[in-house]
């Protein structure tokens, strides 16, 4: 029930509503419009209290984490976005392999805690922006690792049943970017947070970008210098955040890796008049292959810095479109159309973007 109105605010019980908030700041790529209405959530209570209110009054409700995988339209957006701000870690017991970590933490804070814990399994994962809620939604992965290898069950709140409950691993329905809170049941779940179960091990040099880092070295690396070595990676290829470099004004890797049948390796390579060793690819099971992204945009054309506009290549990463001030969704829509296609026309692949539109 509606307690107090200020200007540009009124409150329920205990959420605030603002009105017209501009949104552009809290997504790393810097654009888009307003929300007709905005909520902090900080408590699970604060987020039943704002669902409630959207489906009282019939609006539109979409879930804002970290922001860092988000474009927003210029038209903005005309229901409740509800910033999920939950903060907290929980474990059994001091140096517990198990963490509940709400939703609202920041991901590469829990990171930093698990590598100083001396607790493997996600330590490829660090320099990754955004907050830990948004994880288990895309199965966010680089590196070697995805967290649905060391995801043990995230409570959510069921939009449905106005309730919530536990998910797990096996019930989130994890694939490559994917799960059931991204496709089957997108929308219905509101991740409030995650149990994961992390363990006294040797680090991840699955990939070859950090077998080369540490290649020659009398002793394995410890953990936190492969999170480190991982941070410097990233930072090379201005994916990770730093407002000084407009490289890392970005949604991040904005395609993804396609996933295709074995067989369009040989029509591949042909395109480009190479074997069908010369292209890369690895195994994706039941037949089929995972090509980079970003080799296909290149040999399409599509190299690093491309573009004159307000929006280019970054000039540190083929997969990165970057805001390079000014920028609105539209912009980005253009470039991203004449990418894919320019791919598709190129090698007859249709590639998938990755960061989510608010609509």
């Amino acid at each position: 029930m509606q307690q107090r109105r200020g200007v540009g605010w009124f409150t329920l019980e205990s959420v605030i509503l603002r009105e017209n908030e501009p949104l552009a700041a809290y997504t790393t790529f810097g654009i888009g419009g307003r929300a007709r209405y905005f909520a902090h959530a900080k408590t699970e209570a604060d987020i039943q209290e704002a669902v409630a209110w959207a489906k009282d009054h019939d609006k539109p409700l979409f879930v804002l984490g970290g922001g860092s995988n988000l474009l927003v339209p210029d038209e903005g957006y005309e229901g409740l976005v509800l910033h999920v701000d939950l903060r907290g870690f929980e474990s059994d017991k001091p140096w517990s392999s198990d963490f509940v970590v709400a939703a609202g933490e920041s991901w590469d804070r829990f990171v930093d805690i698990a590598v100083r814990s001396n607790l493997a399994g996600i330590e490829c994962l660090a320099g990754i922006p955004g907050s830990v809620g948004g994880t288990p939604v895309q199965n966010v992965g680089a590196y070697g690792q995805e967290v649905s290898e060391t995801i043990q069950q995230v409570r959510v709140f069921d939009r449905e049943l106005m309730e919530f409950r536990q998910m797990s691993n096996a019930e989130c329905g994890f694939r490559y970017r994917e799960s059931v809170f991204n496709t089957t049941a997108r929308g219905r779940y509101i991740v409030v947070s995650v149990q994961f179960f992390l363990y006294s091990g040797e680090p991840n040099l699955s990939y070859p970008e950090l077998q080369k880092r540490f290649e020659g070295r009398w002793r394995k690396p410890k953990l936190k210098e492969v999170a480190e070595a991982v941070r410097e990676i990233r930072r090379g290829k201005g994916m990770l955040i730093d407002p000084s470099d407009a490289d890392s004004r970005s949604a991040g890797s904005f395609f993804k890796n396609p996933i295709l049948p074995e067989t369009i390796v040989a029509s591949i390579g042909q395109a480009v008049g190479i074997s069908e060793s010369g292209v890369p690819h690895w195994p994706a099971g039941d037949g089929k292959v995972k090509l980079p992204a970003a080799w296909l945009l290149e040999r399409a054309g599509f190299v690093k810095g491309y573009g004159s506009g307000p929006v280019r290549i970054s000039s540190k990463h083929t997969l990165a479109l970057t805001n390079r001030g000014g920028a609105t969704f539209a912009d980005v829509e253009a470039m991203q159309d004449q990418i894919v296609a320019g791919v598709f026309e190129k090698f007859g692949v249709k590639l998938e973007r990755e960061p989510v539109v608010l609509e």
